[in-house]
């Protein structure tokens, strides 16, 4: 797995070989920032459910002046840390090694707002519908801020959001929504 653009672009990331990880191929990072590109430059990213932290590591590749990045597992939390570590990122960038949901809370708390969040849950526990209803009762995205999903076999709620994009890359399925 590799960052595939901007300033640290090529280089490695690891944990794509972590037991229960699911690494975004790289035609759908390509595709969705593609997609994202204009909102990146000086934005506030939420990586929720981070992983090897791939998605939060490309948007401040690509410009974003600050990423924090949510990873509950242990394990994970520490390739993620060596992977920061690692390409020696220079940008602003928060690690939150706790549930998401009271990292979800605690940013309320502290009145904090994302331009972008990258929503990639484990698929099996369909949490996309719950933490986009928490996001717009914590008031935690801007307005037209956008929320990318990664999944499976949900069906999204968009009652708040519009779509901006759907697409399917064999069974997996992106959802660019932003906020009314």
């Amino acid at each position: 797995m590799r960052v595939i653009s901007g300033k640290y672009r090529g280089l490695k990331i690891n944990g794509f070989n972590q037991e229960g990880t699911r690494p975004t191929m790289d035609r759908v990072k390509e595709s969705v920032f593609g997609t994202i590109q204009l909102k990146l430059k000086d934005s506030i990213v939420l990586d929720l459910f981070a992983g090897s932290g791939s998605l939060g590591i490309e948007a401040l590749s690509n410009g974003s002046q600050s990423c924090y990045f949510v990873e509950s597992n242990k394990s994970m939390f520490s390739v993620l840390k060596d992977n920061l570590n690692f390409l020696k990122i220079k940008e602003d960038y928060q690690l939150i090694n706790r549930d998401y949901k009271i990292a979800l809370k605690d940013f309320s708390k502290n009145n904090l707002k994302f331009d972008l969040i990258f929503l990639d849950p484990p698929y099996d526990k369909h949490l996309i519908n719950d933490v986009l209803k928490d996001i717009v009762n914590y008031d935690l995205l801007i307005k037209g801020g956008q929320v990318i999903c990664e999944y499976v076999d949900e069906e999204i709620n968009n009652e708040n959001y519009k779509t901006v994009k759907e697409k399917k890359y064999g069974n997996k399925k992106i959802k660019i929504i932003e906020r009314n």
